[in-house]
């Protein structure tokens, strides 16, 4: 799962980034308006943090741009301004969430885990796709009953494919999902594939059907009735 975290503070962006990569999160970073913009434009997320008052511009602008182009990310207003007026503001240019500074990074993971579940996963806390079960709070893989050893990559590419199941994903968008904006500094997709072929093999050991599937020229598909 892949957060965007805007906020001009720093040290709270870096603790915020440091407790939720523990959660086994892909963090990026914008500390002003103008970044905070350009990540919007350039990538999706599964949560955005975002604070209020930002250098060269108001956050509420940058929510009402994703709402503009009609982005489904998931938004959590964060701001020092815990004024009923700001929380209105923000809920109602469609914000998921409200957290009010100070915050314990315990309550905004519990935050973001339940955004993501209502926009990705209709509120559900464990998905179960045939003889595959997640449990998205306690980040495990079951198959066929058995636990599927699966390292935090392997498990955000499976969560990932199955967040957009029977939909061709781009190689692009894995890795920028696996790997958030230093996806660039990539030159080639390898590492998706060591990730998908460790994956598959592990699935297939539990006795899983092969429901990841290469799409020539495109990407990959987790195709699932």
């Amino acid at each position: 799962m892949k957060i965007l975290i805007i906020e001009d503070e720093k040290e709270l962006s870096k603790s915020m980034a440091t407790y939720l990569q523990r959660e086994n999160y892909t963090c990026d970073l914008a500390y002003n308006f103008g970044e905070g913009m350009d990540k919007i434009e350039r990538f999706d997320y599964d949560c955005i943090l975002l604070d209020i008052s930002l250098p060269g511009g108001n956050g509420l602008q940058i929510l009402e741009a994703l709402k503009a182009d009609h982005k489904l990310d998931g938004v959590i207003v964060i701001s020092a301004k815990n004024s009923v007026d700001d929380k209105i503001a923000g809920l109602n240019l469609g914000a998921d969430d409200y957290l009010p500074k100070p915050f314990h990074l315990s309550e905004l993971s519990a935050r973001i885990a339940a955004v993501i579940r209502r926009k990705r996963f209709q509120g559900n806390n464990i998905l179960v796709l045939n003889e595959i079960t997640i449990d998205l709070l306690a980040k495990t893989v079951m198959a066929n009953n058995n636990r599927v050893d699966v390292t935090r990559k392997e498990y955000d590419l499976l969560l990932y494919l199955v967040s957009n199941k029977n939909r061709v994903i781009s190689k692009n968008a894995i890795a920028e999902n696996l790997s958030g904006d230093s996806s660039d500094l990539y030159d080639n997709f390898d590492f998706i594939y060591a990730h998908m072929k460790n994956l598959k093999k592990k699935l297939a050991a539990a006795g899983c059907e092969d429901y990841i599937k290469s799409v020539y020229g495109m990407g990959y598909k987790f195709t699932v009735s």
